[in-house]
């Protein structure tokens, strides 16, 4: 159902709303939220039990956050559709703020454009939490390709709510909203304050009052931006001009049908099928147009090569917008095989991002390959060793690090006879004839 949300102020210029209250399009989802490491310990030690049981918005019915021993967590989240509000823009004033402005400027143009607001229950924990939470929806839209989710541009915007409570108890104290949210650092660090000045609030007696906030960014502080009303002040009630939606069983399995593979089941399937790392497959999974580029490379790449196609698209591929699939998989082929190595490979992909240039062709026709033959190698090894005898001494004596030294001698006497030398493998056959 629809419903008019009543208030006054310049950016609605109806003085209402029309949005979803009580009854949403979406109703009683999650999202599953992993938290780890530094980020786990940030939440407070009263959940290590496995469950946490907060209050709800109207703080009558407790809701239970279900916690998985691996440190993941499932939120409940409900969706509903509302009309954007115009846009205000604030001349003059310090930060974008009303109070010492010259003047306001209001852009009509979005006013009344439909957009989604995803709602939490207040089980978000920690800043690092609400941090964790938003890269991950960001991730989801992205790879439903429903938006762009810039917060930079405005296509995603987020509020915070926070409220406090005593260890101990169930209720929630009275919350405040932190706007001008543009960035997931904004959200950490606005939070963090917001939760520090409430609690300074409450030990020291006082009263905290539901308000809406703005964030400084430069200063680190929230500051007051109006008084929020209550449910009752924007006499909410259903829209007489229009009538309750029936989404039937047919248009939801065929919304179903249409979600493409997530993030989470992408990256499932990137260790489980192709061998990546855990931290490698997040990171490509979570980005879908680095997804497209990853497994485009790695289809005929081989198995023994996808891991290192994996390695080239998260440490290399960064800041190369103009590589191609093609071009990924020769290079990873060429570091796969030890015949170039990665600050080489880092040279090669400079020169030719936006171009049509085989890697592998560029690099045989600088005679950049390295030797991948012991037999090759052999005769050098024999000469450095047989003439750094002091070192070898210093090797035998537990000076381990010494072979650092050898491996550059091996370096010099190949460029020096004309041969490709190969310090991953210099470095295997140095050791094991130094141990043998």
């Amino acid at each position: 159902m629809f419903y008019r949300k009543h208030y006054f102020y310049p950016d609605m210029a109806k003085n209402f709303q029309t949005t979803q209250g009580p009854v949403a399009f979406c109703m009683y989802g999650h999202l599953d939220l992993e938290v780890a490491g530094e980020g786990a310990a940030e939440r407070p030690d009263h959940v290590a039990t496995g469950t946490d049981v907060v209050a709800a918005h109207d703080q009558a019915a407790p809701v239970v956050v279900d916690k998985a021993a691996d440190g993941s967590y499932t939120v409940p989240i409900r969706i509903l559709m509302e009309e954007d509000a115009a846009k205000m823009v604030h001349v003059g004033g310090e930060e974008g703020r009303i109070a010492s402005a010259t003047e306001s400027l209001i852009d009509y143009n979005r006013c009344g454009t439909p957009l989604i607001e995803l709602v939490t229950e207040p089980d978000l924990r920690t800043p690092e939490e609400a941090r964790l939470f938003m890269e991950k929806l960001q991730q989801t839209f992205r790879t439903l390709g429903i938006s762009d989710c810039s917060l930079e541009m405005g296509s995603m915007r987020c509020d915070g709510n926070v409220s406090l409570r005593r260890r101990g108890t169930t209720k929630l104290g009275t919350k405040t909203e932190l706007k001008n949210i543009n960035s997931f650092k904004s959200l950490h660090d606005g939070l963090e304050y917001e939760i520090c000045r409430q609690a300074e609030v409450l030990e020291e007696g006082g009263v905290i009052y539901q308000e809406t906030r703005h964030w400084e960014p430069s200063r680190k502080r929230t500051v007051v931006m109006r008084v929020k009303e209550t449910a009752d002040d924007y006499r909410l009630f259903p829209d007489p001009d229009l009538a309750p939606f029936d989404l039937t069983d047919e248009f939801i399995d065929e919304a179903r049908a249409r979600i493409p593979e997530l993030p989470d089941a992408k990256r499932d399937r990137y260790v489980a099928e192709l061998g990546l790392k855990r931290k490698d497959a997040v990171q490509i999974a979570g980005d879908p147009d680095v997804a497209r580029i990853f497994e485009a490379a790695a289809d005929g790449a081989g198995e023994k090569v996808v891991p290192t196609v994996a390695n080239v698209v998260v440490n290399l591929l960064p800041g190369h917008d103009a590589v191609t699939p093609a071009q990924v998989r020769g290079l990873a082929g060429l570091l796969a095989e030890d015949a170039i190595t990665f600050a080489q490979a880092r040279e090669v992909l400079d020169a030719v991002n936006g171009t049509d240039e085989d890697p592998v062709r560029f690099v045989d026709e600088r005679g950049w390959r390295q030797a991948t033959s012991t037999d090759e190698l052999a005769p050098i090894v024999d000469e450095v060793l047989g003439r750094c005898t002091a070192q070898v001494e210093q090797y035998k004596g537990g000076n381990k690090k010494v072979v650092g030294f050898l491996v550059g001698q091996c370096m010099k006497a190949a460029k020096a006879s004309g041969a490709a030398g190969n310090p991953k493998l210099f470095n295997k056959m140095l050791t094991e004839r130094l141990e043998g």
